[in-house]
């Protein structure tokens, strides 16, 4: 999640570049950075030795912002608009991928993107600035659908009563601004106690997760970095939230060959021709020194996994947790 920059100030450092670039030192050859934002972890690969970065983000912003410094680094830089989940079209046998899942400050910060809460804007949500808004689904998705977005996306689990709630409101006058949309969800949760989350939270995740469907996009991803990379590429991912970190693990535990146990007491079975080793057993979070540089890091996870040389695979997104819309969570 990178920060928001004007030409005049200093990028922001985004969400654990530091623990990031020692993971995957020496940095060295083409790297492909999927969230590009306001370019953090570009230039920072840049400056720690990469050869070459494809900047890739579906936010023409981006690139806008961008313009102030690219220059800076000539072809060494590569800005490519589009998904991340596409990045094989865009470049094969990469040194290395890093993906920084969520929403960015600099899309947060701006109101009339309708990402916040926190400021009143048109409900729109959609990074891309095409398609279906989030003003679109609230005002046209059926109760059960909504339920289903906010609780499955969102782990909202008051997500049926902010259903019946925005249903009923909708009906008396269409749902097209952020703080409106914030204001029938807090009326339907306990007002929150100093410390804790915006009422409102859980279910703006949910509803900017399914306009951008995000989860389809970060399956698809990281089996597109799978294609991408060379034998011996790295791939970085940084989440945010806990539904991305199990896809996410689960997808390199299964990559990885780890198949699980029967039980705990059985041993793991190692499979054949793994198309990814693991390095970072466990995720790396923030230190207490970026913590006290930036709260924002306090739920940050990061996870790295090094390309073989097996041939490229398939595996069904529910294998590795992708929330399935259509029924609850046991």
């Amino acid at each position: 999640m990178a920060g928001a920059e004007t030409p005049s100030e200093k990028p922001h450092i985004p969400v654990l570049l530091r623990p990031l670039l020692a993971a995957v030192a020496p940095v060295s050859g083409v790297w492909l950075d999927g969230t590009f934002g306001a370019g953090g972890y570009t230039r920072g690969l840049l400056d720690a030795g990469a050869d070459k970065v494809i900047a890739v983000d579906r936010d023409p912003l981006a690139f806008e912002m961008a313009a102030t410094w690219a220059s800076a680094y000539g072809d060494r830089l590569v800005m490519q608009q589009g998904v991340f989940s596409r990045m094989d079209e865009y470049a094969l046998d990469l040194d290395g991928v890093v993906l920084d899942l969520g929403v960015s400050s600099m899309q947060l910060d701006q109101a009339e993107r309708g990402f916040s809460f926190m400021k009143d804007g048109p409900l729109d949500m959609r990074m891309s600035q095409e398609g279906e808004s989030a003003a679109d689904l609230v005002n046209t998705a059926t109760e059960a659908q909504l339920a289903d977005i906010l609780f499955h996306y969102g782990e909202e689990r008051a997500s049926r009563r902010i259903a019946k709630a925005i249903v009923k409101a909708r009906a008396q006058e269409p749902i097209t601004t952020t703080l409106r949309l914030a204001e029938i969800i807090e009326s339907c949760l306990p007002r929150s106690k100093p410390g804790q989350s915006h009422p409102a939270t859980r279910s703006f995740q949910g509803l900017r997760i399914a306009v951008n469907a995000e989860y389809e996009e970060l399956f698809q991803g990281l089996m597109a970095a799978e294609r991408a990379l060379k034998p011996g590429g790295q791939l970085a991912v940084v989440t945010f939230h806990s539904i991305e970190d199990r896809m996410v693990k689960r997808f390199f535990q299964s990559r990885a060959g780890k198949t699980g146990r029967a039980n705990r007491y059985a041993p793991e079975v190692e499979q054949e021709q793994p198309q990814f080793t693991l390095k970072t057993r466990k995720a790396i979070g923030p230190d207490a020194q970026e913590l006290q540089e930036n709260p924002r890091a306090r739920s940050a996870k990061l996870r790295v996994a090094v390309r073989t040389d097996a041939p490229a695979g398939e595996i069904e997104a529910r294998a590795i947790g992708m929330p399935q819309l259509g029924g609850r969570m046991k």
